[in-house]
């Protein structure tokens, strides 16, 4: 039998205007951790929804050869079929089923067509036990968070033999402990003979599990590493990632501070569901004009909740507390009134909250501010396409044209696309929540300039991140919150990942 498990010949994919693979070429060998890089908008998932049919047979080119043996998948399903298994970076669970439910939907445990509700508990519990996953099988997939979910869908996979297991950015929306976990989880599975494609843009963790990287660049194949061999440094995987040595990873800025452009006092805000419950708790935050300020902690402790809370109490119940903007009070109790008072919100969860995804990026950009475009209540949409056409120039929007469908860009793009939206309205202060969540450094610097470029205008940034690097690279000042309170305020200059974890954890053993 061959060292291969898979190989990819000469693929081409092309969406209309937009030639997506280039002659393509990709090999794996059996039982190794071979990691997938490049850019947004390089190719990484399209050549993944190749392999596994997402793109059935016939609307590429190119060869796809599993086990040695020539495959057409015409869909996803007979891709499962043969070992071969794709979990996606927006997971394919069902909330309000349960945990057996979910790892066995479409492949039910059944004698002559009746399910059997007793080998399903049975061969969950045993799975979840391989993915260390210690909850009831009768739990909902929607009281887990999305670390544990992500061992549903892995346990998901065991259940269908799997073979090659892919994953797509398993890890962008999980924690540190919880990248940790899955990553052990891989290299676990690879102890037991399981293969897998590894797509991240964290290169730190790519370099702990990965036996190979193959990087793609605009859509063809760049080289392949063998991290076996030679010690592949993260410098390296950028190098052929973008074409060129990135040799600083945050661009310098000279902060220029002026007065108190938004202060927050007493802020506080319940849980939406579950009465009693506060999700920010008498919370005091002040930004000042040209200043980036960052707000830190782990998954859950309130950072998003907060801004959201502030952005037209777009989130939360009984909300209470006091706005101001350079010294006088705003009313910020609905969207609207927060925009016209000069904030926006750049969400998290750009596919869910951010964008239209079945609308082009045209009317996505101007949706934010249509009285900028318009004449009498009609769309000027001459100004409209000038204006979105700037946008796409000034934010390097990588696209065939306005028109394209938001849907069919990288994460990458798709995330300018909504900070062109908010840009668009003139925002004096604004919320950015993950802005880096899900793309490559090269998109990141870019996103740092435009920060920095926003801050040198006067504006107030609020930078909401999980990654504790990018708050201490970017930042002027850091708060850091944890169970729903300020626990720490420190300037960027004396702050280190290590205070800001001192911090939290500090605040946690309070509440124990």
């Amino acid at each position: 039998m061959s060292d291969n498990i898979l190989e990819m010949r000469n693929i081409t994919k092309t969406f209309p205007g937009v030639k997506a693979l280039d002659n393509v070429n990709f090999t794996v060998k059996r039982g190794e951790i071979h990691a997938l890089v490049g850019e947004n908008g390089a190719g990484k998932s399209t050549l993944m929804k190749v392999l596994s049919g997402v793109h059935p047979h016939g609307t590429y080119e190119g060869d796809i050869f599993f086990n040695g043996q020539k495959c057409q998948f015409k869909d996803i399903s007979q891709s499962e079929k043969i070992g071969l298994v794709i979990i996606h970076q927006e997971l394919a669970l069902v909330p309000f089923l349960s945990i057996a439910e979910n790892i066995f939907l479409g492949n039910e445990r059944q004698k002559m067509g009746i399910i059997s509700w007793f080998d399903t508990t049975e061969q969950t519990n045993a799975l979840l036990k391989k993915v260390g996953l210690h909850e009831p099988p009768s739990t909902k997939v929607s009281d887990l968070g999305v670390g544990k979910q992500q061992l549903v869908e892995i346990a998901k996979a065991l259940a269908k033999e799997v073979k090659l297991l892919i994953l797509d950015e398993p890890t962008a929306s999980l924690n540190e402990n919880d990248s940790q976990a899955l990553l052990e989880l891989l290299l676990q599975l690879k102890q037991q003979g399981i293969t897998s494609i590894l797509i991240s843009h964290k290169l730190s963790e790519i370099s702990r599990v990965a036996d190979s990287i193959t990087i793609l660049r605009d859509g063809a194949t760049i080289e392949t590493l063998d991290c076996l061999e030679d010690q592949i440094s993260e410098d390296r995987i950028i190098r052929g990632m973008v074409g060129r040595e990135l040799t600083n990873r945050f661009p310098p800025r000279v902060s220029n501070i002026g007065e108190t452009i938004l202060e927050v006092k007493d802020w506080t805000a319940y849980h939406p569901i579950y009465d009693g419950r506060k999700v920010c708790d008498q919370i005091n935050i002040s930004v000042r004009k040209g200043e980036v300020v960052g707000i830190s902690g782990l998954m859950g402790s309130g950072r998003t909740e907060l801004a959201m809370s502030i952005f037209g109490h777009s989130y939360g119940r009984h909300i209470t507390g006091t706005v101001y903007k350079d010294g006088q009070e705003i009313d910020v109790s609905t969207i609207d009134k927060a925009i016209t008072n000069g904030i926006a919100y750049a969400t998290e969860d750009r596919k869910t909250y951010g964008l239209v995804l079945i609308d082009n990026i045209k009317d996505n950009i101007t949706l934010s501010n249509l009285e900028e475009i318009s004449d009498k209540m009609v769309i000027n949409e001459p100004r409209e396409l000038t204006v979105t056409n700037e946008y796409r120039e000034k934010l390097s929007i990588k696209c065939s044209s306005i028109l394209q469908k938001t849907v069919n860009l990288s994460g990458g793009n798709q995330q300018k696309v909504v900070l062109s939206k908010w840009l668009f309205a003139n925002p004096d202060i604004l919320f950015l929540d993950e802005p880096t969540r899900g793309i490559d450094v090269g998109a990141k610097y870019e996103i740092y300039t435009i920060i920095n470029q926003l801050a040198s205008e006067g504006k107030g940034i609020i930078l909401i991140s999980s990654e504790l690097p990018e708050i201490l690279g970017v930042c002027d000042r850091i708060y850091v919150m944890s169970e729903g309170k300020i626990v720490g305020e420190m300037l960027a200059k004396d702050a280190s990942q290590e205070s800001i974890m001192k911090c939290i954890m500090t605040q946690q053993e309070v509440i124990k």
